[in-house]
């Protein structure tokens, strides 16, 4: 089995690389290879899909850390990612935001999507004891409340991430079996730094990281 685990920044899964090398990148005779996307959907998409046509995983997690808009999925919390949107791709009409769905521009449940999402199926089957969430990708920061309640409303998210839709498109689109893994380092919103918690959140992280890959 060749297992590929895709990060954004090599800070967010430094600690799984260094018990990656003192294992030669084998855990059960798994053959695990590291891949930094960069930020962004873009970025991911290209990387990711160069890497796949080099040497097809049979298996990619995405591990990094998000934002979530709820209280209940606290600072440090680590959470799998059901479904997956792209929150700002369309059209601002007024006050009303207008996705490629509403505009006609996408079909509902055309593959990659179902029902207007990017969705893991076999996410329940193989990864059972982590919380699943719905999360929204963009490529700005959400900072306003009202874009943050429109997030909300309009697509039920949970955590927000730049990459997570990119991610889960190509995974779809390339019928290779992923997971999204992230841990919670901010509220969405909240742009005062110190009321952040990135160490804990990259140590919880990697903590679940590690644990996935050692139940395969």
């Amino acid at each position: 089995m060749y297992v590929l685990i895709a990060a954004a920044t090599k800070m967010e899964v430094q600690p799984t690389l260094n018990y990656l090398e003192k294992l030669n990148f084998l855990i059960n005779d798994k053959k695990i290879e590291m891949l930094t996307t960069g930020v962004g959907g873009i970025s991911t998409a290209y990387f990711l899909t160069s890497q796949i046509e080099d040497r097809r995983p049979d298996l990619i997690i995405q591990a990094g850390l998000a934002g979530s808009f709820h209280d209940s999925i606290p600072l440090g919390a680590v959470v799998s990612v059901a479904t997956d949107v792209t929150g700002d791709m369309g059209a601002q009409e007024g006050d009303d935001f207008k996705d490629m769905f509403d505009l006609g521009l996408q079909e509902e449940s055309t593959m990659p999507f179902s029902a207007r999402k990017l969705v893991n199926v076999n996410l329940s089957s193989r990864w059972p004891h982590l919380p699943a969430v719905n999360a929204v990708s963009v490529n700005e920061i959400t900072t306003s409340p009202e874009r943050i309640e429109l997030l909300k409303k309009k697509y039920g998210a949970e955590i927000e991430s730049m990459e997570g839709a990119a991610f889960h498109y190509v995974c779809l689109q390339m019928r290779i079996e992923f997971l999204q893994l992230r841990a919670i380092s901010n509220m969405v919103g909240e742009r005062d730094k110190s009321k952040w918690e990135i160490s804990a959140a990259i140590s919880s992280l990697n903590s679940e990281l590690i644990k996935c890959l050692n139940l395969l």
